[in-house]
């Protein structure tokens, strides 16, 4: 194995596993989805909040950051600022030494009090349960909006992060190059009731087998349906052949 020039031995590359060119026929997409279902039948957020004021901010500072880093940050913020009008009080500064562990900490602490003030200023001390108005808040966009809509109202709404976005492609639901196509793809297959779970039967399935770089074809319940199963063999054993 090739040395780097610090002396240390490097690690062999993973193999780029390339997504289907087109996408399965719907019938085979209905049998994707419905398996997934069953392997994920009480799929939520693990994001922790306890009303949809603490899941926005906590969506807002998941932003490539990992949930389990967010929820170690969240209860010591709003043990300090429990209401969005506390929130609204607070200096960007006075955030930025709790959220400093999630990450872009200065942007995010921006974003979340600015938001805050929003809430209270515009909309009366409430989030809003209204994709445009959501989208106004500083620091929420699509995707985040869809998670708030979706977790803390019911509503029927979608959220592509990159896990939805890398197995939606593994398993053929989409070609789409970007996540409002990916997201649209995927709500033509659903029933209205079933939209906001199944993006959570696809994150927990990139969490849990789907996994970047490589998925764990063998372990995986849809093995026998999708197209990324023989590509990822083709790859594993160009691999090993080098």
């Amino acid at each position: 194995m090739a040395k780097t020039l610090s002396g240390r031995r490097a690690v062999a590359a993973a193999p780029k596993i390339p997504f289907p060119t087109r996408k399965v026929p719907r019938e085979r997409a209905l049998r994707e989805l419905a398996i997934l279902e069953q392997s994920y039948p009480h799929a939520v957020t693990a994001l922790l909040y306890r009303s949809p004021f603490e899941l926005l901010v906590a969506v807002i500072l998941s932003a490539q950051c990992t949930d389990v880093r967010v929820n170690l940050t969240t209860p010591h913020l709003f043990a300090e600022y429990p209401t969005p009008e506390k929130l609204a009080a607070a200096k960007p500064e006075d955030i930025e030494p709790i959220v400093k562990s999630c990450g872009f900490f200065r942007m995010k602490a921006k974003n979340i009090v600015n938001a805050a003030r929003a809430i209270v200023e515009v909309h009366g001390g409430r989030v809003p349960d209204d994709r445009e108005a959501l989208e106004s808040l500083p620091g929420v966009g699509r995707k985040t909006a869809s998670v708030v809509l979706a977790a803390a109202f019911s509503e029927p709404e979608f959220a592509v992060d990159t896990h939805v976005f890398r197995v939606a492609h593994r398993l053929g639901l989409t070609t789409g190059n970007t996540p409002r196509q990916v997201e649209d793809d995927v709500v033509k297959l659903l029933p209205r009731e079933k939209v906001g779970d199944a993006h959570h039967w696809l994150i927990l399935h990139g969490r849990a087998l789907c996994k970047a770089p490589v998925p764990l074809c063998k372990q995986c319940p849809v093995n026998e349906l999708c197209p990324s199963a023989s590509i990822v063999a083709r790859q594993l054993r160009a691999k090993r052949r080098s």
